[in-house]
Order: C-alpha cells, then sequence, then structure tokens
C-alpha cells in the first residue's frame, strides 16, 4: 500500500491532487490513501468563511467546494484531521469523524479508523493550555476568543484516545509532539526557521497532548504539519521498545516540501475507510462525559467495563458492517456564477452524526446550550482562573511568530 502524506492543505485540492497524479505518470505507480495534516479548510460557501480564523484578505474559497458540491470527486481516498485554519463550524457537524466531501474523510476531534489493515489515529487542532482542561463550549456565530478557541485541544478528546490499547499504525496531529526536536536535527531545523530557537530551548515548541499520546501509543508512524517545514525524526521508546518514525511536512508551495510517499506492507486490496471497532467502543463509553461548558474539566480513572463495550459493537457491526455512514450535503455549496449565498448561522445537525449516534445508541450533545449541558464531571471555577496560566504565546498560532520574523515568500495564510 502507497500512502501520500501532505502537510498543510489550505484549500489547495486542486494543486495537492495534480502533484500526486503527475508523480503516478511518471514513476508509474499508484497512490491508495492521501492523508492531510491539518489546516484543510473544507470551506463549503461564502458563511463558512465567517468561521475560518484566517485573516479577511485571505479568505479565499479556494477549491474544496468543488469537492463538495460533487462537481470534481477525489481521485484518491483523503483523510485529515483539523488544524488552527478550518472552517470550524463544519467540522463540527462531524465531531465524531465522516465525510467532509465523497472520498474526502474527517477523522474527527479525535479518532481512529481502519484503512486496508493498518489502524489510523488522529488529533485536530492545536495545543493551548489555557482552553485544554474546558469543555467545547463555542458555538456559531463565534465571536474574536472562540474562532481561535474552537480548534484548541480538549483534554476530553485526548483522554479517550490515551484508553486506546491496540497498535496504532499511523498517528495524524496538525500541531507536532512537544520536545520531538530532541530526535532530529535540531540545528538544521532552527537554521531553516531561526524565530524555533527560543521556544526550544525554553522547551516550549509543540504540545504536550501529542507528547502524551507519543509516549502511550508508540505508533509506527507519526505525521504533522503547523510549522511550514520538513522535519523527520526516529523515536526509540526505551531501550528495547518499539521505534515510531516521525515526520513534519510543509504547505502546498511551489518549491516547498509539501508530499511524502511511504509504503507499507498490509493484504491486498481493495482498500477502503472503515470504523474500528476499539475506537466505537471507546466512544460509547465515555461519550456520557461530553463536556460543554467554559468550564475546567477533571477526568477520573478509567472505569472497568471496556471490553462489554467492545462486544456489543463487535456484534453491532457484525450486523451493519464497517463503512461509514454516506456523505450528506447539510448547506448549498459556492456557485461562482450565483450571488453570494447567505442563510441561518447556526450548528446544523450532519446527517452522518446523527446516523453515527443512532448507531451507537448515543443521545445527540453537539448542540447543547452551556446551561442545559452541565456534565457530571464539572469544576465550578471561575472563568478567568480557566483562562490565565501564563502560556507563551508564541506557540499559540505560528501565524504570530512568522509575522514577528517577517512574512515568507507567498506566505498566504500560514
Amino acid at each position: 500500500m502507497k500512502i501520500a502524506i501532505e502537510g498543510c492543505m489550505h484549500g489547495d485540492l486542486d494543486n495537492v491532487y495534480a502533484t500526486l497524479q503527475h508523480l503516478e505518470r511518471v514513476e508509474n505507480t499508484k497512490i491508495d490513501l492521501l492523508i492531510c495534516c491539518g489546516d484543510f479548510q473544507a470551506v463549503r460557501n461564502e458563511n463558512d468563511l465567517n468561521s475560518l480564523n484566517v485573516k479577511p484578505k485571505y479568505r479565499n474559497m479556494m477549491s474544496f467546494w468543488k469537492y463538495y458540491s460533487g462537481q470534481v470527486i477525489a481521485p484518491f481516498p483523503t483523510l485529515f484531521v483539523g488544524g488552527n485554519h478550518e472552517a470550524s463550524n463544519y467540522l463540527w457537524e462531524l465531531y465524531y469523524g465522516g465525510w467532509a466531501a465523497p472520498n474526502i474523510f474527517f477523522m474527527g476531534l479525535a479518532g481512529v479508523i481502519k484503512f486496508g489493515g493498518i489502524r489510523i489515529g488522529g488529533l485536530s487542532g492545536i495545543y493551548n493550555a489555557r482552553h485544554y482542561s474546558l469543555g467545547h463550549y463555542e458555538r456559531v456565530p463565534y465571536n474574536e476568543s472562540d474562532i481561535r478557541s474552537v480548534y484548541h485541544v480538549r483534554e476530553y478528546d485526548v483522554y479517550k484516545l490515551m484508553q486506546i490499547e491496540d497498535l496504532i499504525d499511523i498517528f495524524i496531529s496538525h500541531d507536532w509532539p512537544l520536545a520531538i526536536t530532541e530526535y532530529g536535527n535540531k540545528e538544521e531545523l532552527v537554521r531553516q526557521k531561526p524565530y524555533f530557537r527560543d521556544e526550544i530551548s525554553k522547551g516550549k515548541l509543540g504540545s504536550l497532548a501529542a507528547a502524551k499520546l507519543l509516549d502511550k501509543l508508540k505508533p509506527t508512524y507519526w505525521f504533522s504539519a503547523h510549522l511550514h517545514c520538513k522535519f523527520p525524526a526516529v523515536v526509540q521508546h526505551g531501550e528495547d521498545g518499539p521505534i515510531t518514525k516521525f515526520l513534519a511536512l510543509d504547505k502546498c508551495l511551489p518549491g516547498r516540501k509539501f508530499l511524502q510517499v511511504i509504503e507499507i506492507g498490509t493484504h491486498p486490496g481493495p482498500y477502503e475507510i472503515k470504523y474500528d471497532e476499539e475506537w466505537l467502543a471507546i466512544t460509547r463509553k465515555f461519550n456520557y462525559l461530553f463536556p460543554l461548558t467554559r468550564q475546567p474539566f477533571q477526568l477520573g480513572d478509567q472505569e472497568p467495563g471496556m471490553q462489554t463495550h467492545r462486544e456489543w459493537v463487535r456484534n453491532k457491526l457484525e450486523i451493519r458492517g464497517a463503512k461509514p455512514f454516506e456523505f450528506v450535503q447539510t448547506v448549498p455549496s459556492y456557485n461562482p456564477s450565483q450571488p453570494i449565498i447567505t442563510g441561518p448561522v447556526g450548528d446544523f445537525r450532519n446527517p452522518q452524526t446523527e446516523q453515527f449516534l443512532n448507531f451507537l445508541e448515543l443521545p445527540y450533545l453537539l448542540d447543547g446550550t452551556l446551561t442545559q449541558m452541565e456534565s457530571p464531571g464539572q469544576l465550578n471555577f471561575p472563568d478567568d482562573q480557566a483562562s490565565d496560566d501564563g502560556e507563551d504565546a508564541a506557540m499559540d498560532d505560528v501565524d504570530e511568530i512568522e509575522e514577528l520574523a517577517g512574512p515568507e515568500p507567498n506566505n498566504a495564510n500560514g
């Protein structure tokens, strides 16, 4: 199986797919799967641009809408996690994962899927200590603060990933695991990005949450993006433990290192995306804790009973099958020949998500209000205590670092 990995997409699907198709022709090969490590920018129409955290001058439709509308079909099965420049309103509809467009699958804010015998895990967003322990409180229309905090990783989603026991072959995150630079050519990285030196020396370059997952899951491969450069590393887990091959990639621009193709041995195809039994069991077991308030959220020790949930899920999958529910459009697609689309602003219930929750016999909680949804694990700390932890702002959003250092050529939206 040949898998292409791409760094930050920034909505430029046409060029990434064209590059891979050129590679197939030149090298007489076949790509089985494309993985994108965030900043995918699944913008369906003009309304979605209001939930995209980029400067107004960079709020362009790009090319995803063609795939969402069905005008163009992705030539490869495509898998992606969210980054810090996303149409967060749309990704929230697919919190548990699902088809963002035909043949383009979003991993959810956290998730695990199977593809042709390999297990792929993913975590969307970037780490920010001020919001890590809070619930998913943001609702559209996002204000100036919420449009940034909505893509910050939450401990609840990491907690679920930390319950995984079965082997993960590939893990995808947008930002890098904290201290991953210690396992690669750090000096070469600093030569490329001199403004990283201070964060590296302070031990603040990267995500603490991702580092915890790297240490727990020990996947064979880990791919990231976010910092707009190529950086390989090899992590040895203990003296005789397994090895994780880490690779970060750039964004899609001419002359940049934004693509890598790897080959993984697995059974012959056909290759297709399927639900993962263990992840469905974890989702079913811990969904009752789903936090939706802006209060700090405290998680207890793991409770027994996972095997019961796995057996329940296994029986359901044997009856229904493991293919995800079919893609459904929930809003009109952009049409360049039509006037600008205006419509209601709010959370839309995606039929895929409703079908997924019905399948697992779980309630739909995503549109719960702050007053309605007080989760059982809440601690009633004041809001100001929850957000004032002295976090260094530099790694909150790498765009700010690049602005301080001076713009790169053609650096449209970071």
